[in-house]
């Protein structure tokens, strides 16, 4: 039986809680041989995590989860594209995990380089960085007419609406994600990590009642 989504956003929830306060559960940090063993002959991951690249954003030590517990997707500015799609697609019908979060942060340097060649109109000469720095330039252009003036204002709104626009590319860009959606509870959810404070805000998608 797959981990009800709720449930699996509840571990998500608690693990953050102890990564801030700095109280790691056991089981996240040792393995015994008989848990070696076990992982060795299959995996059961309650939530895919598609994050940043960003080294400062680890999600297993951000949800203080340990081995087999996340499926973890990561590129430069949490993009969805088509690799990305089928990852989620993968884990998802293979494993029947049912929980989604697209997991963003705070100070991301994607979303930093977008906004600046928004601004300056220059592309970066390498064009596979140039297709990632286009994704999320589609999500943030919206916010430089009418948007934050201030940088740093302007810099965490681009995080969100990136963020967003990922979900909903998961939600309504994959026929085999919005079966599961609709027919078996798969639930997407976008969050911000802050590289500060180390929390997670879980901010698009929350169903009514999930605390």
């Amino acid at each position: 039986m797959p981990l009800p989504p709720r449930e699996s956003f509840r571990r998500l929830r608690d693990g953050n809680q102890r990564f801030v306060a700095n109280v790691r559960q056991p089981e996240s940090l040792h393995l015994t041989d008989g848990d070696r063993a076990a992982l060795a002959r299959s995996q059961e991951p309650h939530a895919i995590i598609l994050g940043c690249s960003d080294s400062r954003a680890p999600a297993e030590l951000i949800f203080d989860q340990g081995l087999g517990d996340l499926f973890v997707i990561r590129v430069a500015g949490n993009i969805v594209a088509p690799s990305q799609i089928g990852s989620v697609e993968f884990a998802a019908a293979q494993f029947n995990t049912r929980l989604v979060v697209v997991l963003g942060h705070s100070q991301c340097g994607a979303v930093t380089s977008s906004l600046a060649h928004l601004k300056s109109g220059s592309p970066n000469p390498s064009p596979n960085i140039r297709f990632i720095v286009s994704r999320v330039g589609k999500a943030i252009a919206p916010l430089l007419d009418g948007g934050p003036q201030d940088p740093q204002e302007l810099l965490a709104a681009a995080v969100r609406a990136n963020v967003r626009a990922s979900c909903s590319k998961l939600r309504s860009g994959s026929v085999v994600l919005e079966r599961l959606i609709r027919q078996e509870g798969l639930v997407v959810l976008g969050a911000e990590y802050s590289i500060a404070t180390g929390a997670v805000d879980f901010f698009d998608g929350l169903p009514d009642g999930w605390d």
